[in-house]
């Protein structure tokens, strides 16, 4: 539990001040409770902070530093499901206090099963040690759950995307900047398009599903136009080129791994092709960690 010397104070008679100091209060009280070693991180020997720091977990849950650190002061904020869910498997929370997280939030809880699985230490350091490969974790709807610090580069700056819109779907048809890393935008969106309908044949009258596809079909008059195509294809390796921003042109083999059902979520890596990507890739990894040397 959190100290009364850390807890925010709330002001009475306002029902969302009072709900936003709670919700404040009870996830600085879920991160101080988290050793570093639970969610494989390393304790560095300066460490001051009980539990984690605020930059860990926004990093183990795909969010941004400023924004997690507004929610903990009760700032008024939206908070969407999605990164409701991605806050309660970083802290890892139990069935009682995830459902508590969302009501603190004013939300409701799509209870994911295995479309979007807990997200354990041992695959977060999968995702680690595979670097300078690139690798995340998606659902069978395309939401980007976790990944690591080269994927982060790969196609976009992913911590400039909102938590929401994580999702591929989403930033091939919407994110300029992961658009012109493809090499044939039209072809590729085609293609995962067609991935994309045949993955939602089991999906039909999921909320989600139809919000995503209403998200697409008004965004995007080139996404109308592909789904109207009615094409379907199978998830498989597939060899690919990008046009990195940072290091340049990257040929990778991806490779997909299930982590439950086939037709569930997924860790997708992007191994080199040649021994010039892979130099690349490590020059990323590095540009990375320069980056985060310099934000300390």
């Amino acid at each position: 539990m959190a100290t009364p010397a850390t807890q925010t104070a709330a002001p009475g008679g306002n029902e969302p001040d009072v709900r936003r100091h709670e919700l404040a209060n009870f996830l600085r009280s879920r991160r101080e409770r988290i050793t570093p070693e639970q969610v494989g991180l390393v304790r560095g020997r300066r460490r001051r902070t009980p539990g984690l720091r605020r930059e860990e977990v926004a990093q183990l849950s795909a969010v941004g530093v400023t924004w997690y650190t507004w929610l903990e002061q009760a700032r008024d904020i939206q908070v969407s499901p999605q990164v409701l869910d991605a806050l309660a498997r970083a802290l890892l929370l139990d069935r009682s206090e995830r459902s508590h997280l969302f009501s603190l939030a004013g939300a409701i809880d799509p209870a994911p099963g295995t479309d979007c699985p807990h997200l354990t230490t041992a695959l977060r350091t999968m995702l680690r040690q595979l670097e300078p490969i690139p690798a995340c974790v998606q659902n069978s709807r395309y939401d980007i759950l976790a990944h690591n610090r080269t994927y982060g580069r790969l196609l976009c700056d992913m911590d400039a995307v909102a938590p929401e819109d994580r999702n591929v779907m989403l930033l091939a048809y919407t994110n300029e900047q992961w658009r012109a890393s493809v090499m044939d935008t039209a072809e590729v969106t085609r293609f995962i398009t067609a991935k994309f309908r045949a993955a939602m044949a089991e999906h039909l009258a999921e909320p989600a599903w139809k919000e995503l596809l209403g998200r697409l079909e008004a965004a995007s008059p080139e996404f109308r136009e592909n789904w109207a195509r009615h094409e379907v294809v199978g998830v498989g390796s597939r060899s690919k080129v990008f046009r990195n921003a940072w290091v340049g042109l990257l040929r990778v083999e991806t490779t997909d791994l299930w982590l439950g059902p086939s037709a569930g979520p997924r860790l997708v890596s992007y191994a080199p092709r040649d021994a010039e990507t892979r130099e690349r890739l490590e020059r990323l990894q590095e540009l990375v960690r320069e980056a985060e040397a310099a934000e300390d």
